[in-house]
């Protein structure tokens, strides 16, 4: 029996966990809970209101789905916010891969997809619901959704929500669900406005909190280049040749995104991008590509700094410096996830000595800085095609009696008729005026 006894007390077991799930846990060889996860897993089982502050890449995810699972297999429907549409598939991939064995159905409300398939979700009485606040208000808007029986809710990143401007949506969202619910929040930072977000919606919360906020990963280690912002890519393509394995690449603005992703490819690796502007679909095959090793290095947005769960990226860069500094300790910590070792590098222009002190002032550490290597040289831009105006034989854009020439001939040659000559032709007037003429 001394065994036995010596397996409950250990990995997920003693934590009040249904034996069922702890099958599937099993199964997916998740044997050792996070820190977070052991301290708030049994509250949520008991069905107490809990605030989590954690570090991202932490397992916020199963600290409150397996209390959401636990409870939905006892009868209660559940109900996940989160941020950003990449947050929420990955909350339900992970939900479906612990409940999906044990029959629990999610839907999936997020913007950017097809309404009506969500719809269809919705008439199959989901026991869980994840999904964005903007899309959760347009079914609840529409009374397709109906939140009267949501007995447990989960407020995923909420002050991304907040800083995002979704505390309006927050608001409406909550008015329609029951006041008499557990509710859980969790996040990487806890500022003022989350704890107002708290005391307004939770009751007496407890709060379980494993590092102060800013606190970086122990085994991400961080580097600090100074650069001009000239060199920034023949900085990146050194850094790319030195590593070998999944690199995620952050920029401050969509622009450049794409830009640094069509650079990139030039250098001669695989690369895809990640920001607002792209679709759904497309951001999901990013995603996707860059998890099964289709892409080794992923372009993106500050939309990914907490919506990408990767296991194996080995280094982040940070080719522009994030325009908050909590923003710095949620792109880092992509790397190093679930205990693995990570390397995170920054780039630095001359100018920006003051973010880079508040960056130090928030994680509590000074960022080495490594003197600049040589840099490969610069690569050629491409030559552009130059503009060749049109000659003035050419004629105008415009063909006889106001006609509107095609634009693909304007810059080219004057428009023809059907016998290959221009519309003033002589020839071809004369035949035209002879057709119209009447005979006899």
């Amino acid at each position: 029996m001394e065994p036995l006894r010596h397996k409950q007390s250990s990995g997920f077991y003693g934590l009040g966990i249904a034996p069922g799930i702890l099958g599937v846990l099993d199964k997916l060889e998740f044997r050792m809970p996070t820190p977070i996860q052991a301290k708030a897993i049994p509250v949520g089982i008991d069905g107490k209101d809990v605030m989590g502050l954690a570090q991202t890449g932490t397992g916020k995810t199963l600290a409150f789905g397996i209390p959401m699972i636990q409870a939905a297999l006892a009868g209660k429907r559940g109900l996940v916010i989160l941020p950003t549409r990449e947050l929420a598939q990955q909350v339900e991939e992970t939900v479906k891969k612990v409940g999906g064995p044990l029959g629990i159905r999610t839907a999936l409300l997020v913007g950017g997809e097809s309404s009506f398939r969500q719809v269809q979700a919705i008439h199959r009485l989901p026991q869980v619901i994840i999904g964005t606040p903007g899309r959760i208000l347009d079914h609840l808007e529409q009374r397709i959704l109906n939140l009267g029986k949501i007995e447990v809710l989960v407020l995923d990143e909420a002050d991304r929500m907040l800083d995002m401007g979704f505390a309006p949506q927050l608001k409406r969202i909550m008015a329609a669900v029951p006041r008499a619910r557990q509710t859980m929040l969790f996040s990487a930072t806890m500022p003022q406005e989350i704890l107002a977000l708290a005391h307004s919606y939770m009751k007496l919360p407890l709060r379980i909190e494993i590092a102060p906020p800013g606190t970086t990963i122990e085994k991400i280690s961080q580097e600090l280049f100074v650069v001009s912002k000239p060199d920034k890519s023949r900085l990146l393509e050194k850094v790319l040749a030195e590593y070998r394995g999944a690199v995620l690449v952050f920029s401050r603005t969509k622009h450049g995104a794409r830009k640094i992703a069509r650079d990139v490819r030039a250098m001669g690796h695989t690369a895809a991008e990640l920001h607002s502007n792209r679709s759904l679909n497309q951001r999901r095959e990013a995603l996707d590509g860059f998890k099964n090793g289709r892409y080794r290095v992923l372009v993106a947005t500050d939309i990914a700094a907490r919506g990408i769960d990767v296991k194996g990226i080995e280094l982040v860069v940070n080719y522009d410096l994030p325009d908050n500094a909590e923003d710095y300790v949620h792109r880092i910590g992509r790397t190093g996830r679930a205990g693995a070792q990570g390397h995170a590098i920054s780039f630095a222009t001359p100018d920006q000595r003051g973010d880079v002190r508040d960056i130090e002032r928030l994680i509590r550490k000074t960022l080495p800085q490594s003197k600049l290597p040589e840099l490969p040289p610069a690569r050629p831009k491409l030559p552009e095609r130059p503009f060749t105006p049109p000659r003035r034989s050419e004629g105008s854009a415009h063909g006889p009696r106001g006609r509107s020439t095609p634009s693909s001939y304007r810059s080219h040659t004057p428009y023809t008729g059907r016998q290959g000559r221009p519309w003033n032709n002589g020839r071809a007037r004369r035949a035209r005026q002879s057709r119209i003429q009447p005979k006899g």
